[in-house]
């Protein structure tokens, strides 16, 4: 008991102070999480195996439904033709490639065994993908077609890969099954996703409490995961459609403050739940190499070369090939609005992660008394892999984006946020005189409205005005938007000091100053960023 406690604290102060040296020295956590928790497994204490179940059920589910959250459906649907065509096809085709070369270089493997390592290691993982391109930064266009890509991939994936286990201990494994069992799992995903989003919704109308409403969040990875694995459906495709729904669905059911409540939830479970998984695929490092020592040294080296080669090349070529066609040709492509250097970023994104793992581990130990064939060496196979594209494209992924110069444009997004709430601030205008002419309303309360409503909107006219006006200095000058940002700011934190020195002082009850403290976090909150 006390040495599972103890473990768990030292799992925390890993996860926390990765996060701070990612920050502070510009390096991926999760690549220092592996890194951090390979070594802790060669000293002595306890170590954490994986359990593919554990795993499947209760870590990725709500990882999934926080990244669908805060994704967007419109964008999704806007680049659907190249979400389609990563998740699906590319998937589909990476799992046949990885197979075919397998069964060439290991004598007596069979192409559907070797085929459910190929589906296991064909979806990069939404965790690693998401965790390091939120921290190098993306144009819009290249994360929305990653973060449809990570998101629904999964679903075709373990699909094929249970389709090639069964043909393993002894069922079909043709074409025709193959697509009907796809079509049948992601159709039933995507049923179950819509009505959980449904019910949530209905329920969510019903509460105002926002304690409550994030319990419910939390909830409801689960509440479309279950039901669907229940009817053999896809419940990672049921997760993130849910997920998608909630989320374009926000305005609607939850409220500001309920908003904020869940926010903040969701990114402690995202930072615990993620450093987890890391640390997780660390700690698998001794139990999987001494379980290849029975194999020649050539097999092994061949067998991981095709393994590695096969997904980082069929990636490359099915994004760069087409890209390189006649321009007259250029609506084959499946990508066709993204530009060159776009794809090349685009094809070193492809990290594989923890689900990767979980499938392989997943393998039975024996099919009919007999042991699953070269389980051991898919295994090792997959690990590889995982640890070579999560620390190599990890570590190179920020500086390839730089070299090649893809990086989002930041003013374009200012204007967007600063002309939104130009328009924002004249509809709250319009509703204030609306109201003035059916209700009364103190002229005094009414000018304070006015004055504030017309100050966010002025701040946000000389935002654009300072952001549409060319300038030769290399540092950008500061828009009145942040400049009133910084110093409310400054302000804030001397109003904090003052309530606690009345409270220090005798004058004010410590309930009294968390709910004033409570109003300033609110209102901070609610700054533009820093």
């Amino acid at each position: 008991m006390l040495g599972g406690v103890a473990f768990g604290l030292v799992a925390i102060a890993l996860v926390v102070g990765a996060a701070l040296a990612a920050r502070r020295f510009g390096l991926p956590a999760p690549v220092l999480l592996v890194g951090a928790s390979a070594v802790y497994t060669l000293l002595p204490g306890p170590d954490l195996r994986l359990e593919p179940d554990i795993v499947l059920a209760l870590v990725i589910p709500p990882l999934l439904f926080s990244a669908a959250l805060s994704s967007s459906l419109l964008e999704i649907r806007a680049n659907l033709r190249a979400v389609i065509s990563l998740s699906v096809l590319l998937v589909a085709a990476t799992a046949l490639v990885i197979g075919g070369l397998l069964v060439t270089v290991v004598p007596g493997l069979s192409f559907a065994a070797a085929c459910a390592l190929g589906a296991a290691l064909a979806p990069p993982d939404a965790v690693s993908a998401l965790s390091i391109g939120r921290r190098v930064g993306l144009p819009d266009r290249l994360r929305t077609v990653i973060e449809g890509e990570s998101l629904l991939n999964d679903a075709t994936a373990l699909t094929l890969y249970t389709v090639a286990v069964a043909a393993v201990v002894g069922g079909p494994f043709d074409v025709p099954f193959v697509t009907g069992k796809f079509l049948a799992a992601a159709l039933g995903g995507i049923a179950v996703g819509i009505a959980v989003a449904w019910l949530i919704g209905q329920l969510r109308h019903r509460i105002e409490e926002p304690v409550a409403e994030t319990a419910i969040s939390l909830a409801t990875p689960f509440a479309a995961y279950l039901p669907a694995e229940a009817l053999h459906a896809s419940g990672v495709l049921a997760v993130v459609t849910a997920g998608l729904v909630l989320g374009h669905q926000s305005r609607q059911l939850l409220s500001g403050a309920a908003r904020l409540h869940a926010l903040a939830v969701w990114r402690l479970v995202d930072l615990l739940l993620e450093g987890f998984v890391f640390l997780l695929i660390g700690q698998q490092f001794v139990a999987i190499v001494p379980a290849i020592e029975d194999y020649p040294l050539g097999t092994v080296l061949a067998a991981t070369a095709v393994t590695i080669g096969g997904v980082l090349l069929t990636r490359a070529l099915w994004l760069l090939v087409p890209a390189l066609l006649p321009t007259r040709l250029r609506f084959l492509s499946p990508h066709p609005h993204l530009s060159g250097r776009e794809l090349v970023a685009l094809s070193w994104s492809g990290m594989r992660g923890v689900i990767s793992l979980a499938a392989v581990f997943a393998l039975p130990l024996s099919t009919d008394a007999v042991g699953f064939p070269h389980r051991d060496l898919l295994l090792f196979c997959a690990y590889s892999t995982v640890l070579l594209t999560l620390i190599g494209q990890g570590l190179t992924f920020g500086p390839l984006l730089r070299r090649l110069g893809v990086r989002p444009d930041a003013d374009e997004g200012r204007r967007q946020r600063a002309r939104a709430r130009v328009a924002a601030a004249e509809a709250g205008l319009r509703t204030l005189r609306s109201l003035q002419g059916h209700e009364p309303i103190p002229v005094v309360l009414a000018e304070r409205l006015r004055r504030a409503a017309e100050d966010r909107k002025q701040r946000s006219v000389d935002s654009l005005t300072s952001l549409n006006t060319p300038t030769d200095e290399q540092i950008p000058p500061e828009s009145p938007t942040d400049t009133f940002g910084r110093v409310r700011r400054t302000m804030i934190e001397a109003e904090r000091d003052e309530l606690q020195l009345w409270r220090d002082t005798g004058q004010l009850t410590d309930v009294s100053l968390r709910l004033l403290e409570n109003e300033l976090d609110h209102e901070e909150g609610a700054l533009p960023p820093p």
